[in-house]
């Protein structure tokens, strides 16, 4: 009898406890049931996403309805300039850091080559051209003329479209409102005094 193992209440359960362990490691781990009313083997919705070829696009480009179709990654700036001849705003640095490409979208200014095409879908755009009306030139682009606000022109067109903005929201109050509304526009050739000067102008009345 003084051979038989003795067995204390710790040792059972932790043996049962390392057997209930492993046997639940080694268990296969259940495959989720999908979502109620959804077909696992159905495709993908038709619209949910855009294949690698064009697509069709609708939007608003200076109160004027477009329809035509463009790739996935052709940014806003490429189809202005190749697909709809807006060339007004300008491809400089490419990265959404000059503002040479600035467009209004829904009033927003937005730099056009960082805005994929896609992303106006529905929307209105409005580009430097959309400033004049009648072959008349607006009072902002008059305004840019008369303080001399432009020299070498790559900044011109998005320079005006963000104070266009500005002046849209009536918040051309002062100087400090043009320079902070102008703060992501570069100029080389150094010509934000007179910016300012023909921003306010046109917010008094002057232009």
């Amino acid at each position: 009898m003084s051979d038989i193992p003795r067995i204390s209440r710790r040792s059972l359960f932790r043996g049962v406890g390392s057997a209930t362990l492993v046997a639940g490691c080694a268990a296969k781990t259940p495959t989720p049931a999908p979502a109620p009313g959804l077909d696992p083997a159905a495709p993908p919705l038709a619209g949910t996403a855009l294949g690698p070829g064009p697509a069709p696009l609708r939007f608003t480009l200076n109160g004027a309805p477009q329809t035509l179709e463009a790739a996935p990654s052709t940014t806003l700036l490429e189809l202005l300039r190749h697909q709809l001849d807006a060339t007004g705003s300008k491809l400089v640095c490419d990265r959404g850091a000059c503002g040479a490409c600035t467009v209004l979208v829904d009033g927003a200014p937005q730099p056009s080559c960082m805005t994929l095409a896609h992303d106006v879908e529905g929307r209105g755009v409005t580009t430097v051209e959309g400033l004049a009306a009648n072959n008349q030139l607006s009072p902002l682009q008059r305004a840019f003329i008369e303080h001399d606000a432009l020299q070498c022109g790559y900044c011109s067109s998005g320079m005006l479209m963000s104070c266009q903005a500005l002046l849209n929201r009536r918040g051309a109050t002062d100087a400090a409102a043009v320079e902070h509304a102008i703060a992501g526009n570069l100029c080389r050739c150094g010509t934000y005094p007179n910016v300012v000067a023909a921003v306010l102008s046109v917010a008094k009345g002057g232009a």
